[in-house]
């Protein structure tokens, strides 16, 4: 908090006292575990600053960083910022600083993670492996620790931290992959022999894959396909700068999606800060209630430019791509839903949980899809995707699992594929799904839905 201060103290004296100038400062200790060949290969940790300026001066606005907390390039960082300022367009858009507000306290973080030692990571590892029973694994083990402070020339003044630890692991058994991924808020919850039990299990079940012809077909999607939903709802769909751009589907007060679906972004469950890159405080922001769509996310200058308040979703790159929800949690079914009738056994029960194949046990004839991948947007506004399945596609006939599916092509429109009518079954636990990036994750059921558009098999 004093660093961040001081910084602003320095924009004062350098700048005059007109300048308005935001700082965070964040420390991140970082450190990844990965294997390949069934051992691991590499060990890496990271320990280090970076203190952000953002600086709005004479009508100009300029941002920059730097990874030292000396008083030498403390000055070295404002007066590069201030140069900067002096010589870029004016921004008649921008929309003033955060006022003081109060701030959440963070939650009370995992000291499992926080002291976590490559002995601890390299344990999880080996339980995967061990779990695979033979088959061949790939993957990473994270830990992951943040502290940040924020202050700015307005008086407002925020600190907190967070913790995630996160396993994303492969099995392959002849050419096929089976995969379990995991993010938890406590190192005890990561499970490294359950991920390796699932990951062969899956992949074990994907072989002698058959190939079916495009169209469309009911589907069952595990949580690590609707991850793949809900991160592109989230960038492209629940983003106040395409919002305002009229270039999201997002209709505030109308109801667009099925009333199965309520997604609900909420840093503060786990792995965020109570405070964004421009101080604003951050909470759980219900996106869509019951399908009907009840907000975008924004920073405070994509609300400036909506007549809307910030939800607290400012970010490093939210002023050009957007502010985007980064922890987007789709709700499990309550206990209004059916009960599960309990499955046929069949030579491939173990490609689906006991959630997901309760949803699979109830659909005629269609497919189960464990993950879809190399997703790309093809019209913005529509939001239609294009993609792969990967990592298990499984031929369902009378509520048995019977084939395995060779890797298909589709182009889907997201909104329509969970639009009213096309959700028939959410279910009733939900996986978080870490991202690439840590703190990043997207908390999901298994998904039931009407149909889903293949457009090509593989061999084209």
């Amino acid at each position: 908090m004093d660093l961040a201060g001081r910084v602003v103290e320095l924009v004062a004296g350098l700048a005059g006292p007109d300048a308005q100038a935001e700082v965070t400062v964040g420390r991140a200790e970082l450190a990844l575990t990965r294997f390949a060949n069934s051992a691991i290969h590499q060990n890496v940790a990271e320990s280090a600053v970076e203190v952000r300026l953002r600086l709005h001066v004479e009508g100009r606005t300029a941002a920059g960083s730097a990874s030292t907390a000396t008083a030498d390039g403390l000055r070295t960082l404002v007066e590069r910022v201030l140069v900067a300022a002096r010589i870029t367009p004016p921004d008649p858009a921008w929309p003033g600083l955060a006022p003081p507000a109060p701030v959440a306290p963070s939650a009370e973080w995992d000291a499992g993670i926080a002291y976590a030692e490559p002995a601890d990571r390299a344990a999880l590892v080996r339980a995967f492996v061990d779990a695979a029973d033979g088959l061949t694994t790939a993957g990473y083990c994270r830990t992951a620790v943040r502290t940040a402070a924020f202050a700015n020339s307005a008086g407002h003044a925020a600190r907190g931290r967070t913790a995630e630890a996160a396993m994303d692991g492969i099995a392959r058994a002849g050419g096929v992959d089976g995969t379990a991924r995991h993010s938890v808020d406590r190192l005890a919850d990561l499970d490294g022999a359950a991920l390796g039990r699932r990951a062969a299990a899956k992949a074990r079940a994907a072989a002698d894959p058959v190939e079916l012809p495009p169209g469309r077909y009911p589907v069952v999607l595990e949580p690590a396909a609707v991850a793949d939903l809900l991160q592109n709802l989230a960038w492209y769909g629940f983003n106040g700068k395409r919002y305002a751009e009229r270039q999201s589907f997002a209709v505030p007060g109308v109801a667009q999606l099925d009333p199965a679906v309520t997604l609900v972004d909420d840093p503060l469950r786990g792995a965020g800060l109570p405070f964004d890159l421009e101080g604003t405080p951050t909470r759980a922001l219900t996106l869509v209630d019951a399908g009907t769509t009840r907000a975008v996310a924004h920073d405070r200058r994509s609300a400036a430019a909506t007549g809307a308040e910030s939800t607290g979703h400012a970010g490093v790159g939210s002023s050009t791509f957007g502010p985007v929800p980064h922890h987007l949690r789709l709700a499990p079914a309550g206990a209004a839903n059916p009960t599960a009738s309990t499955p046929t056994v069949s030579p491939y029960g173990a490609a689906a949980d006991a959630d997901t194949a309760a949803l699979v046990s109830r659909m005629g004839r269609g497919l189960l899809v464990s993950d879809f991948w190399y997703t790309r947007v093809l019209e913005p506004k529509s939001l239609v995707i294009t993609g792969l399945t990967r990592n298990g596609v499984w031929l369902v006939e009378d509520g048995r699992i019977t084939r395995a599916v060779r890797d298909l092509r589709f182009t889907e429109s997201y909104p329509r594929a969970l639009g009213p009518g096309s959700v028939l079954e959410v279910g009733r636990r939900t996986a978080r799904q870490p991202d690439g990036l840590d703190g990043v994750w997207w908390d999901a059921p298994s998904l039931r839905l009407a149909s889903w558009n293949f457009t090509g098999g593989a061999s084209g």
